[in-house]
């Protein structure tokens, strides 16, 4: 046995001894192997550098090669041989690629080394050498269509928007008003039509986010309503005038009159004529239809001849109007706004991508300040503010907020507003964002919505909606970081305005930003209460309103009684000014009021008013004296307890009640006396008419109703029930407005209600409205409030969906169904909960493929959104799976050159961006950019042809008079329009015919004639007639020379434009001199550390690298980089661009060492921050430093309904 197992043990001995002796054989062979490998690296690289060396000069000679052949095809050009060049840009001076805005999408864009080379190997850097950039500079792109001067951008398109969503022209306060006139053997037809057809358009109309209202005074008592006749013409959409042939009423033939006759223009209107056989139209209503014909001149009155039953007549009449509203008033261009989730709906979203806009938000604010300017206080001695608040802007950086102070109602808004209005006009180039807050706790005072809104409108300004944050810390921490990286961009000053920043709830912890450094050409100026002032804010540079002065109360006094046509005695005169020397007696508001309380109860005793008014020591006991006097004025008790409910509910509400809620509310109440009650309100001041909604003119008004008709709030309760029936009572008949969602929950919360506020929160479209115009942080602190997180949030929502899902059948409730679940995706997206957003987003793209088609359009937004959770955690094969999915699906349904299809492949070069793909990045941004530019000519950008053609044809008319300078403007006005429109045809025709009346009536050295031949020499280069272009760009040279400022924004536009096109044809001399007074002027306007200098400087050092002069190129690029990294940041892309152009200088000279090192760290910034929307750079001006990072570029925005 032992011999057995000795053997065996031997045996396995040998056997390891063998596979030893193999394993080191195998060990030697490896190592002869690594050295021959090594002894073959080593001769390679030998050869490689030989090869290199020997190379090196060859490259060279090519390069030169090629320069000299560039250098001689512009020459041909430049005698006007014209050579094909596919990637020839009118756009800009700087081969980058210019989104639809004329913004850099991108700094790196087609630059000096083409696509981004390792560091590996300096023969790419040879090979891909393609000339010096120019910098980039908003200032080198004027407006969103590269020729046209930003001054005329501003002027073509000042009537159409503020760079804001489009807020329909037409209506007046966000109200569709429509304004009957009858005569008695008309009325079977309009009680139909009101009964009948009028609440289908008020559905239609609040389903878009507007009011309707039926605007009517009866014959028996219109006499007694004509101030509110005639102020109801002026507010009307729409006026209808319906006639039989019989006679007429004087207050008939007053209202056409006022709305046919004198002001044809002023709105669409619709004649509805019911003929009889057998009867013929007496004389006075053919009298009356004559001279509505004669007023008539462009035949726009939509005439309604009918010979059939009232009913056929109202039918006709409501067909009519449908078509007004739609296509005149809003804008529809025959757009299907039945279905609540119509075309209309789904544009909107295409377009919306993932920012959220409050159309109702920004109307808001668009009419405060309106309101403000129009005000006739604001006259009120203001210059010699205006004069310091103009110093205090000048001022040298860095500059802390401005603080305009004064006490309740001294003018702190009237001035900010006139002071707007004013620079306005003076500094075109200045961006304002102003935000006007409301009463405390209406939507307007809401810190995140109100930082939200300036992000976007910056944004927006800039044309890059870049994937904004929704989260609602996450806005208020960004805003800051924003705007430095913005304003660094922009060429003039950015001036933010925020009017009674104290009313902010939580002011000083939400307005943090405020401490920090602000970024060189930023500006802020914020009024406020001089009680209420938080006290780390009363030691930045203050600007106090004084009381008013004696002769300052006489104006205003004086103004309001020529006003009304009234006259005080010399008695009570004296009276007034005595009274008016006190602090509290002698402040805007108060004399406004009192003057209009005595003028306003003249016709009564005058002299018992003012000694009523004299008791009134402070503005509250005079607001309250104003609302006494008020129900004492009125006829009948019905009246005043209807004044009394309206500003009770007014004072209860959230944001005011609309008119047609009012209506609703009180059933008996006619609209001819709500109209005369609110006519009344709004001469003392006590109410106004807000984006539809009554409102409290200002917040004294809405403490006097509180403290005179709600015991000090003790019975708001009561107003507040009633409120939050006629909301519940909507929303039973499955009607979610905006309105509903604004009210309902915030009325339950005040109600400390916490179980019907969970339930509201849970109808899915009340949550659903809130979310898609951007009320994310009231959303989120409703179930703060409910006592929900976030999580157990999702879950009630994906039950509550899950619930109404079974009660879905039909297509429509389907479709319904998928925007739900989609909306609640993002919404838990963007809360950061991606793994709860994940399966309502899958269920939306479920249903869309089985309801709808697997390639339908709605199916890419839901794979769209789902990819978006994929990058979030970070599992970017998915997500690009999914994005090329909606890619093809977009493709397929709209073409490729959709915004659908740019929005896709700016998400995958996004992603492609994360995963260092630059090359992939670039390729598909660029196409992505050209489908904005192109989208954006055809639509004129976001506000749409139509509104493009409608001011158009307005402009049109006026031209027909006779020749005269503002008439000459407006036909340069309309080229522009037209230029817009991409007719260039038409667009020469209207700046000739400006050019031409211009010399005629001006002379031609004047400095408008000057205006007209640039926009000329604009568009004839936009047709590449270089030779016309140049001479007319000269002749505008030489006339604004002589004419204007040496530092005159216009004369820099125009030099910048005509060395551009030198440039382009190869007179590179010529450009020289441009060049070098365009550094000048610059130098001269911002100061020689402004980051505009240093671009002016780049552009310069280019032309004379293109020379060959580079001695000189040198020290420009080194000022031109201190200035940028002073200014901007050692990691700006900037700073990035020009040590590309310092490493391409270096290499030229030789000094490869020089230039690899340049250009290593024009890679690092590059690196580590691709672009503008994706960077992680923290803020030098934050006071958190932390990184963060956006989203993808998104869509402009269409504002949601």
């Amino acid at each position: 046995m032992g011999t057995a197992s000795s053997l065996a043990l031997q045996k396995t001995y040998q056997k390891i001894l063998r596979e030893k002796e193999s394993a080191l054989e195998a060990k030697y062979q490896a190592m002869e192997r690594a050295a021959t490998f090594e002894h073959d690296r080593d001769k390679v690289k030998r050869q490689f550098k030989i090869f290199r060396e020997t190379k090196e000069k060859e490259i060279q000679d090519l390069l030169r090669a090629k320069r000299d052949l560039e250098a001689k095809l512009q020459q041909l050009q430049a005698q006007g041989i014209q050579v094909y060049d596919p990637n020839d840009s009118d756009s800009d001076d700087n081969q980058t690629t210019v989104t639809a805005a004329g913004t850099q999408c991108e700094y790196w864009t087609g630059g000096v080394l083409g696509s981004e080379p390792s560091m590996g190997s300096m023969m790419q850097l040879q090979q891909t050498f393609r000339g010096p950039e120019f910098a980039h500079s908003l200032i080198d792109v004027e407006g969103p269509f590269a020729n046209v001067s930003r001054d005329d951008w501003d002027a073509a398109v000042a009537s159409l928007l503020r760079v804001s969503p489009h807020v329909p022209q037409a209506l007046w306060s966000n109200t569709v008003r429509c304004y009957l006139i009858c005569t008695p053997d008309t009325k079977a037809e309009l009680d139909i039509f009101i009964k009948k057809h009028s609440s289908v358009l008020r559905r239609m109309c609040e389903g878009l986010g507007h009011f309707y209202l039926n605007v009517c005074f009866p014959e028996e008592n219109a006499a007694s309503y004509a101030v509110e006749r005639k102020q109801e013409i002026e507010r009307s959409s729409v006026c209808v005038l319906l006639l039989k042939s019989t006679h007429l009423c004087s207050s008939l033939v007053e209202d056409c009159e006022e709305a046919f006759v004198k002001n044809p223009d002023g709105h669409p209107l619709v004649l509805y004529l019911r003929t009889e056989e057998g009867h013929n139209l007496t004389a006075p209503i053919r009298q009356l239809l004559e001279r509505v014909n004669a007023a008539d001149k462009a035949a726009k009155i939509k005439v309604v001849d009918h010979s059939g039953s009232a009913e056929e007549g109202a039918n006709l009449i409501y067909a009519q109007l449908e078509k007004v509203i739609k296509q005149e008033l809003l804008g529809l261009e025959g757009a299907d706004v039945d279905s609540k989730d119509s075309g209309i709906e789904e544009g909107h979203e295409e377009d919306s991508g993932d920012v959220l806009w409050d159309l109702h938000d920004e109307q808001e604010q668009i009419e405060s300040y309106q309101q403000a300017c129009s005000s006739t206080t604001s006259q009120l001695g203001f210059q010699k503010y205006i004069d310091r608040l103009n110093d205090m802007i000048a001022a040298p950086p860095p500059t802390p907020p401005l603080l305009v102070s004064g006490g309740p109602g001294s003018g702190k808004s009237l001035l900010l507003s006139k002071w707007i209005e004013l620079q306005q006009k003076q500094s075109p180039n200045t961006l304002f964002l102003y935000h006007f807050v409301g009463r405390p706790l209406s939507t307007s005072s809401e810190p995140v919505l109100i930082i939200k809104r300036l992000t976007v409108k910056l944004l927006q300004h800039f044309w890059s909606i870049s994937g904004l944050s929704m989260e609602p810390s996450k806005i208020l921490e960004e805003f800051p970081r924003w705007l430095e990286r913005l304003s660094a961009r922009h060429q003039g000053n950015i001036i933010i305005i925020i009017d009674s920043i104290d009313q902010i709830q939580q002011a000083e912890r939400h307005m943090k930003w405020l401490i920090d450094p602000l970024p060189v050409n930023v500006r802020v100026v914020v009024s406020v209460n001089v009680e209420t002032c938080p006290q780390a804010w009363r030691l930045w540079p203050t600007l106090h309103l004084d009381p008013l002065s004696p002769r300052e109360v006489r104006s205003v006094v004086n103004a309001e009684c020529q006003n009304v046509d009234f006259k005080l005695t010399k008695d009570q005169e004296k009276k007034l000014e005595r009274h008016c020397r006190s602090a509290s007696t002698c402040n805007a508001l108060y004399v406004t009021l009192l003057a209009r309380m005595i003028t306003r109860l003249a016709n009564c005793a005058c002299g018992q008013t003012l000694e009523q008014c004299l008791h009134c020591q402070d503005t509250m006991s005079l607001y309250r004296l104003a609302l006494k006097m008020t129900l004492n004025s009125l006829s009948t008790d019905r009246e005043r307890h209807i004044m009394r409910e309206i500003l009770c509910l007014v004072c209860a509400s959230h944001n005011g009640v609309s008119e047609s809620e009012v209506l609703d509310l009180f059933p008996e109440v006619e609209l001819p006396v709500q109209s005369s009650l609110l006519h009344h309100l709004n001469r003392l001041c006590i109410v106004t008419l807000r984006c539809g909604l009554i409102r409290f003119q200002h917040l004294q008004a809405w403490e006097a109703v509180r403290l005179e008709f709600l015991g000090g709030g003790s019975s708001s309760t009561t107003y507040r029930e009633k409120l939050i029936h006629y909301f519940n009572q909507q929303l039973s008949q499955d009607r979610v407005t905006w309105r509903v969602a604004d009210e309902l929950p915030w009325l339950l919360q005040q109600q400390e209600d916490r179980t019907k506020l969970q339930l509201s929160l849970l109808n899915l479209f009340v949550s659903q409205n809130l979310y898609k115009r951007g009320h994310f942080s009231e959303l989120l602190a409703y179930w703060q409030y409910v006592g929900k997180d976030k999580s157990s949030m999702a879950n009630e929502y994906f039950d509550s969906l899950k619930r109404y899902e079974k009660s879905c059948e039909s297509e429509d409730s389907m479709t319904k169904l998928a925007n739900l679940y989609e909306t609640l995706g993002r919404f838990l997206k963007d809360l950061g909960l991606p793994s709860q957003a994940v399966a309502p987003l899958q269920r939306s793209l479920e249903i869309r493929e089985t309801a709808l088609d697997p390639d339908h359009p709605s199916v890419a937004r839901s794979l769209h959104q789902l990819a978006g959770v994929y990058v979030q955690w970070k599992k970017y094969g998915n997500a690009e799976q999914l994005y090329k999915q909606a890619l093809e699906i977009s493709e397929n349904a709209y073409g490729a050159e959709h915004a659908s299809v740019a929005r896709e492949l700016e998400s995958l070069a996004m992603l492609y961006q994360k995963q260092n793909k630059y090359e992939q990045a670039e390729k598909l941004r660029k196409r992505s950019v050209k489908i904005r530019q192109k989208t954006a000519r055809q639509k004129g950008h976001m506000y749409g042809f139509t509104l493009l053609r409608r001011r158009a044809l307005q402009l049109e008319e006026l031209t027909l008079g006779k020749d005269s300078a503002d008439c000459a403007k407006t036909l340069n006005e309309l080229g522009v329009l037209y230029y817009l429109q991409n007719n260039l045809d038409a667009a020469k025709v209207f700046l000739t015919r400006s050019l031409e009346m211009r010399q005629r009536v001006l002379g031609p050295d004047h400095p408008d004639c000057a205006q007209s031949l640039n926009n000329l020499a604009a568009l004839h280069t936009e047709r590449r007639e270089y030779e016309t272009a140049e001479d007319m760009y000269e002749r505008a040279l030489d006339i604004r020379k002589k004419a204007l400022s040496p530092d005159h924004p216009s004369l820099a536009y125009t030099l910048k434009h005509l060395a551009m096109l030198y440039k382009r044809r190869g007179k590179l001399e010529k450009a020289v001199p441009l060049y070098e007074l365009s550094l000048e002027i610059r130098e001269k306007s911002f100061g020689p550390k402004h980051p505009s200098v240093a671009t002016a400087l780049v552009n310069l050092a280019v032309i004379y690298c293109q020379l060959k002069k580079h001695s000189d190129a040198l020290p420009l690029y080194e000022r031109a980089l201190k200035v940028y990294e002073d200014s901007l940041g050692r990691s700006h892309p900037r700073v990035g661009e020009t040590l590309k152009n310092l490493a391409v200088l270096s290499y030229e000279e030789g000094d490869f060492e020089k230039a690899a090192e340049l250009y290593k760290r024009a890679m690092e910034i590059k690196e580590a921050e691709p672009s503008l929307v994706c960077g992680n750079a923290p803020s030098r001006h934050s006071s958190s430093g932390d990184t963060f990072s956006l989203r993808g570029p998104a869509p402009l925005p269409h504002a949601p309904r």
